[in-house]
């Protein structure tokens, strides 16, 4: 049975056969090198592989959707367009799970974001519904785009300074998945997306959602949610609850829950409003009564 030594040597002589292999590549495209906070500690060289590798299996996805959106494929594009989400999702808990987290990653994020959650689901829409809508059609799929971009680029400026258990507007992927559940149930249900009533409403739903991005609509994140920690047993019942509706009609369900989410912002809003509109009226009431 080799031991500890062995095993160290063979890593170390994989490592050196790796950077033979990569030094040419490496001399044309350079390395990357991140400082940090401390000036006084030494830059690192690299980047982390296991977070970024699920980044690429996002941007994978996403790329993929605008192909097969293109070429008429619109069942596989909006599956590839919720795989990128779960990819999404996966990257940024593993880089915190495994302390690789790095200002390359949350960059490398936000461009593959883009694309999948921005672009993607936008020409997704228009090649299935908008086609025939002339310049309505381009227009509400470039305001989603827009928007997406927007939204992206305040999430970075702000990604320190607000709180994490919201969101601050419609996350591009929640938006997304309203596109991609929309296309979805529309090809596994026979919806005729190309008929004037519903093009029209498919251009007023991308540019809705461009909209849900940029406002300030405070958004569960999720974030908070503890996977090691206990929890209620009726919790994991209605865990099960939703896995068996989705189950039943994954189009249709996925469709459902991600729209319910989408108008969670604005309700929110109307409900905080309503409360400090009452407070304001309790309080006036108690001054005039003093």
């Amino acid at each position: 049975m080799p031991d500890s030594n062995s095993r160290d040597s063979n890593d170390d002589n994989f490592e050196r056969a790796a950077e033979h292999l990569e030094a040419p590549l490496t001399s044309l495209v350079g390395d990357y090198e991140e400082t940090h906070e401390d000036s006084a500690a030494a830059p690192a060289r690299g980047v982390f592989l296991l977070p970024n590798l699920f980044t690429t299996g996002a941007l994978f996805c996403g790329f993929y959707s605008v192909i097969a959106g293109m070429q008429g494929d619109f069942y596989a594009g909006a599956v590839a367009i919720l795989v990128a989400m779960i990819f999404d999702g996966l990257d940024g808990r593993v880089a915190r799970l495994t302390h690789t987290t790095s200002a390359f990653g949350a960059e490398y994020d936000s461009l593959s974001d883009m694309i999948s959650f921005g672009i993607a689901p936008a020409l997704l829409m228009f090649n299935w519904a908008l086609v025939g809508t002339g310049k309505l059609g381009w227009v509400a799929a470039f305001l989603y785009t827009a928007c997406a971009a927007l939204r992206l680029a305040r999430f970075n400026t702000q990604r320190d300074a607000v709180d994490a258990g919201y969101f601050v507007g419609l996350s591009s992927p929640a938006a997304a998945a309203v596109v991609a559940g929309c296309v979805w149930l529309g090809q596994t249900h026979d919806l005729p997306a190309t008929d004037v009533p519903l093009a029209w409403l498919h251009a007023v739903l991308l540019a809705a959602l461009g909209f849900l991005m940029i406002a300030r609509f405070p958004y569960y994140s999720f974030k908070s949610i503890r996977l090691d920690g206990r929890v209620p047993f009726v919790r994991i019942f209605l865990f099960v609850g939703v896995l068996a509706l989705i189950a039943l009609d994954p189009p249709l369900f996925i469709g459902v829950f991600s729209f319910l989410y989408a108008i969670s912002g604005p309700v929110q809003h109307l409900r905080r409003n309503v409360v400090q509109a009452g407070d304001k009226e309790d309080d006036a009431h108690d001054s005039e009564v003093s």
